[in-house]
C-alpha cells in the first residue's frame, strides 16, 4: 500500500500525484518472456531477477502475465514444464503512460496487485509500475520541493506607510546545479505583477548576475527581493571573503574566479557591471566579512 490518498494528503504531495505522470515513476526496462517459453524457464527467471511477475509479450503486445502464484500451482499440479500461455493470466489491468499516478495510486488500493503493466497509446509494453516505484519518486520529488522551499521565503513588510513583499533566497557556495533558482523565482513574481517586459527582463540579469557572485566568489549568502508597487529591490549579500578593489570589480572583463570555474563558463568579470548597467540605482558595500550588493529598477521604462 502506498500510505497517501487524493483526500487528506499534504497540499504538496497532492500537486504531485496530479503532475507527475505514470511515465515518469514505471520502470522502463521490463523483463518479459515469449510465448512458447516454460513455466520453468520463467520460475528460473523469477529466482535470477529476484521479481515476482514476468509478462508475457509478442512483437510488443502484452498478452499475459506469470505471477509468482502461478509458478506456485505449476508445481504443486506439475505443470512446471508446460508452456507460459497455458498458465499466465490473460485477462488483465492495465495503466496508460500519460495517466496522472494518481490513477496508479488508485488502482493499487483497489485491485491490491502488486504491479500494473503499462502500455503506450499504440498499446505496447513500455513498462512496470510497482508501489515501491511509486513512493520512491515521490520521496524524491518532496525532497526537492522542501529545498526549493527552504531556499525562497515570502513575506511582507511595512515601510513608511508602504507594503512591501519580500522574498529571500538562500544561496551556497559553488552550488551550479541550482543556480538561477532565485532569478527564476524573482521574474515569475514580476510577471504576476504585471511589470513590463523590458523591466523583467532587466530584473532578470540584475538577480542573476548577484546570485551567481555569491556561487562563485562566497562561502555563501542570499539574495533578497523587496516589491514595492513603483519598484523592485534587488540585494545580493554574501558572508566573505569581500572584493579587495571594488573598483576594478566594476570594470568589464576583471574576474577573480580561478582556472576550473572558468572552465565551466562562469567567472567572466561581466557580472558587477551587469547589474550596474540594468540598475536605477547601484550600491555596493564590501569588507572581509562580506560583500552587500544593492540593485533598485524602477517599473518606469529606464529612458536612454
Amino acid at each position: 500500500m502506498i500510505p497517501i490518498n487524493t483526500y487528506n494528503s499534504p497540499t504538496v504531495v497532492l500537486e504531485l500525484i496530479y503532475r507527475l505522470k505514470v511515465k515518469d515513476v514505471m520502470t522502463k526496462n521490463v523483463i518479459s518472456v515469449p510465448l512458447g517459453t516454460t513455466m520453468r524457464s520463467v520460475q528460473y527467471l523469477m529466482r535470477e531477477k529476484s521479481i515476482t511477475g514476468v509478462p508475457v509479450v509478442s512483437n510488443k503486445r502484452l498478452l499475459g502475465i506469470v505471477s509468482m502464484d502461478d509458478i506456485i500451482q505449476a508445481l504443486d499440479f506439475g505443470h512446471i514444464e508446460e508452456k507460459v500461455e497455458d498458465h499466465m493470466a490473460k485477462k488483465l489491468i492495465v495503466l496508460e503512460d500519460d495517466m496522472p499516478i494518481s490513477f496508479a495510486i488508485s488502482y493499487f488500493d483497489r485491485y491490491r496487485y502488486h504491479r500494473f503493466p503499462v502500455l503506450n497509446k499504440d498499446k505496447e509494453l513500455i513498462g512496470i509500475v510497482t508501489t515501491r516505484d511509486i513512493s520512491s519518486r515521490l520521496l524524491l520529488e518532496i525532497n526537492r520541493e522542501v529545498e526549493n522551499l527552504e531556499r525562497m521565503n515570502l513575506s511582507t513588510t511595512v515601510t513608511n506607510g508602504l507594503s512591501r513583499q519580500v522574498q529571500s533566497f538562500s544561496i551556497l557556495k559553488l552550488d551550479f546545479e541550482n543556480a538561477g533558482f532565485a532569478s527564476t523565482e524573482i521574474k515569475k513574481r514580476l510577471k504576476q505583477n504585471n511589470v513590463p517586459p523590458r523591466i523583467i527582463r532587466r530584473a532578470a540579469i540584475a538577480s542573476y548576475e548577484l546570485e551567481m557572485n555569491i556561487v562563485v566568489h562566497s562561502e555563501g549568502g542570499k539574495i533578497v527581493a523587496e516589491y514595492g508597487p513603483d519598484e523592485v529591490i534587488i540585494t545580493g549579500k554574501d558572508i566573505g571573503p569581500g572584493i579587495k578593489d571594488v573598483d576594478k570589480a566594476l570594470v568589464e572583463g576583471y574576474s577573480t574566479a580561478i582556472d576550473w570555474i572558468r572552465s565551466l563558463g562562469f567567472g567572466a568579470g561581466m557580472g558587477l557591471p551587469n547589474v550596474k548597467a540594468v540598475s536605477d540605482d547601484f550600491k555596493i558595500k564590501s569588507s572581509s566579512k562580506g560583500t552587500t550588493v544593492t540593485s533598485v529598477i524602477k517599473f518606469k521604462e529606464k529612458e536612454g
